[in-house]
């Protein structure tokens, strides 16, 4: 039989619409959105896979965590499906329950569950009685858990695709660290394990109802994200900038050497954390938020009297 140009052309123009998609495929996309002072320049990143969304941190309140979630309604409306809370602090698990209003799920390791009240004790007496900036009714809810995990956790989504939650061996800024990898755009968000060209907040994890930071067991955890990661991840921080994990690995870890070194020095002087600021100002010039070592630095300053 002969087939004819135009009978060939009709069978491809066929073939071809029979063979497209109903819906193009959304390239998957990581956008941030970043408090004001009021939640101390905290980002929380929201992972849209084009069917779905995959909130990492939840804000310092319900209120920024509201004005978060308009923020993600500009970009997509795709339901958000999971929280996930990368460590036991206020600023990662205040404004939890805007997303579980929605249906979402919020997700967290052991670790950080059962941190969570001792933490919320802590800085609910610090904001309401000593720096009043709420009271009794307004500080937020304690944030519960809907799902938990022991050392990781791969969060199937609804299209097959995994995010694989990993609990770090050691302590970082916080008592316990987890660190999430969305292999699909090559990143790992870390929460503030990591502040990138900004200062780290050196507080130390609450334990037992004290500030207690473990810098070596930290830079642990940091070597610990290096060997986890493939070549070329980019690390998505709490504050400051996206890098490259081999770029930020080694830059905080450089920090963490001299935070350390400042504070053993001066922790001592009178009015030492105003000191240990202006040092640590002077030794990274092009970095942010300065204002986290004089709030956060006390953890640290205690530790070596």
């Amino acid at each position: 039989m002969k087939w004819t140009n135009l009978t060939l052309a009709s069978l491809l123009t066929f073939a071809g619409a029979c063979s497209t998609p109903d819906k193009a495929r959304v390239l998957p996309e990581i956008h941030s959105f970043e408090s004001d002072g009021n939640g101390f320049n905290t980002k929380n990143f929201f992972y849209d896979n084009g069917e779905e969304v995959v909130v990492f941190d939840a804000q310092f309140t319900p209120e920024i965590a509201q004005k978060s979630l308009e923020f993600i309604r500009t970009k997509t409306q795709n339901p958000i499906s999971y929280v996930v809370v990368t460590h036991p602090n206020p600023d990662k698990f205040n404004g939890a329950s805007v997303f579980q209003k929605l249906g979402a799920k919020v997700v967290a390791s052991e670790k950080t569950v059962k941190a969570l009240a001792g933490v919320h004790e802590y800085k609910k007496y610090f904001f309401v009685q000593i720096a009043k900036m709420f009271t009794e009714e307004t500080y937020p809810q304690l944030a519960t858990v809907d799902i938990s995990f022991d050392k990781s956790l791969d969060l199937r989504l609804g299209n097959g695709e995994v995010i694989r939650l990993q609990e770090l061996s050691q302590a970082g800024v916080s008592s316990n660290q987890t660190v999430a990898f969305i292999d699909e755009l090559k990143s790992v968000v870390v929460g503030d394990l990591i502040h990138h060209k900004a200062h780290a907040w050196l507080e130390g994890g609450i334990v037992n109802g004290k500030a207690t930071p473990e810098i070596a067991a930290w830079k642990k955890s940091l070597k610990e994200l290096l060997k986890l990661s493939v070549v070329g991840t980019k690390v998505l921080g709490g504050r400051g900038e996206s890098a490259d994990v081999k770029v930020a690995v080694d830059a905080q870890l450089n920090y963490l050497t001299k935070a350390d070194e400042v504070v053993t020095r001066l922790a001592k002087k009178d009015n030492a954390i105003a000191l240990i600021q202006a040092e640590m100002e002077k030794a990274f010039p092009d970095y942010t938020l300065s204002y986290m070592i004089q709030y956060g630095v006390y953890g640290l300053v205690d530790s070596k009297k």
